[in-house]
């Protein structure tokens, strides 16, 4: 079992002391070393005033705020933003000036739909629905009459009807205008009326470890719910299962904080003590043992992304064309047929790999790590990969996971750039090229 359950990644309700050292003050004493009484007076007044003014900023904050060209301040003071510069009435502050913009999102789907049952043939109006899933939402802008909400895909993924719960209670319908899985992100649009409250946008660069920042959304479904903590780690890269399927199959660069997450709070803002959002909470590490580690996305990644959605409805990548399972991971699944052990989730059978064995595929015995062809469809089937072909580099690139072929494609390729495939089939190492296309609706 990996490091993340698969449990940390769903919208289900589940389970200073600082010791200072005293220097000594630069002053030359006269040569006899005898201090006039007046000097000694002025001096202690002047240490005196130095304190003090050390107290008042530790006390306060002040120091920390002032607008330094960096802007990285471990509390932030804006003088004309008119927040106060007591650290707990700017907590207060900051949160009030969001909340009204953050909103409870429900997942409803078919009772059919849950239970996995096949109802394709039939009118998706005539199943009951039911609540499969909560979130949170932050509302981020407002145009022609509706109301623009970022959330995460998670949140409204398999979702046959979302709807949007504001701060006052009022319940909307919402519209998925744009979503994507890779980035964990969705935009929903509900009626704007009535809503005057946008969420202001921070800068996710300019945090710093140990800075203050707060949480808001709708943990475990309980409604408009506040927690508190400190960015952890500004930037860290965690891996995570897109498909919940126990095997890692992208990595995403998140913000680490302690503030509370739980299942709910994915989609609602993290926000910094001038009411700014910094990022949308995501996700958390769901283990025994495991307390305040939950992960945002940094904002700065969210709003391309967001915007794109917004225009397009989805993010565009390269697209080869496979169905696959990890070479790695099949020999797990052969070794727990063969010993009969229990099944984990990395171990989960993927569908179609029943068929394969090492016969089949004929690994040579150098050969390690790869990614094992179920089906090719699109620009891999003209190119003519077949099942059980062994994927091994793009272009000169080692690729010997699902993992790192999507961080090659997305990050090095575009679409309708040519590739050359290196694949072993029957033991015979091979060939090919193709050109990456754009997925279809189609092939989603």
């Amino acid at each position: 079992m990996g490091l993340f359950d698969d449990n940390f990644y769903s919208t289900k309700v589940t389970r200073r002391a600082r010791k200072e050292k005293m220097r000594e003050m630069p002053f030359r004493f006269g040569r006899t070393g005898n201090w006039s009484s007046l000097r000694i007076a002025a001096v202690s007044s002047l240490a005196s005033a130095i304190v003090a003014v050390l107290l008042f900023t530790l006390v306060t904050g002040a120091g920390f705020g002032s607008n330094r060209s960096n802007g990285n301040h471990a509390m932030p003071v804006a003088a004309t933003s008119g927040l106060s510069n007591d650290p707990l009435e700017r907590t207060i502050q900051a949160s009030a000036k969001v909340r009204p913009a953050v909103v409870s999102i429900i997942n409803e789907q078919s009772v059919s739909g849950q239970l996995g049952l096949d109802d394709e043939t039939d009118n998706p109006d005539d199943n009951p629905l039911e609540e499969a899933g909560v979130g949170s939402g932050v509302i981020y802008a407002k145009a022609k009459g509706k109301a623009l909400v970022i959330t995460n895909y998670h949140v409204v993924a398999n979702a046959d009807k979302v709807k949007a719960v504001l701060l006052s209670g009022e319940t909307r319908e919402a519209k998925v205008v744009g979503k994507d899985q890779i980035s964990d992100l969705a935009v929903l649009e509900i009626d704007g009326k009535g809503i005057d409250t946008v969420a202001e946008i921070g800068d996710s660069s300019k945090l710093r470890q140990a800075e203050w920042v707060i949480a808001i959304g709708n943990p475990l479904g309980l409604g408009d719910s506040i927690s508190m903590g400190i960015v952890s780690k500004t930037r860290r890269t965690i891996p995570v299962s897109l498909n919940q399927d126990g095997v890692y199959d992208w990595e995403m660069e998140v913000i680490q904080i302690d503030a509370s997450i739980n299942q709910g709070n994915s989609g609602g803002p993290l926000i910094d003590l001038n009411g700014r959002v910094v990022g949308i909470n995501s996700m958390k590490i769901a283990d025994f043992g495991v307390e305040g580690v939950g992960f945002a996305i940094p904002i700065n990644d969210v709003m391309p992304i967001v915007e794109k959605l917004r225009e397009k409805g989805k993010i565009a990548r390269p697209y080869l064309g496979i169905y696959s399972i990890d070479l790695e991971q099949h020999r797990k699944q052969q070794k727990w047929l063969i010993e009969g052990e229990e099944e984990t989730d990395e171990e989960a059978e993927v569908e179609g790999s029943d068929d394969l064995d090492e016969e089949t595929i004929r690994v040579p015995d150098d050969v390690s790590e790869g990614i094992i062809v179920l089906e090719a469809v699109g620009p891999a089937k003209r190119a003519g990969l077949k099942f059980s072909d062994l994927i091994v580099k793009l272009d000169k690139q080692d690729v010997g996971s699902t993992l790192e072929l999507r961080k090659y494609l997305y990050s090095e390729k575009k679409i309708g750039d040519s590739v050359e495939v290196t694949f072993y089939r029957n033991g015979e190492k091979m060939t090919t090229k193709l050109k990456l296309e754009e997925r279809t609706d189609e092939e989603e």
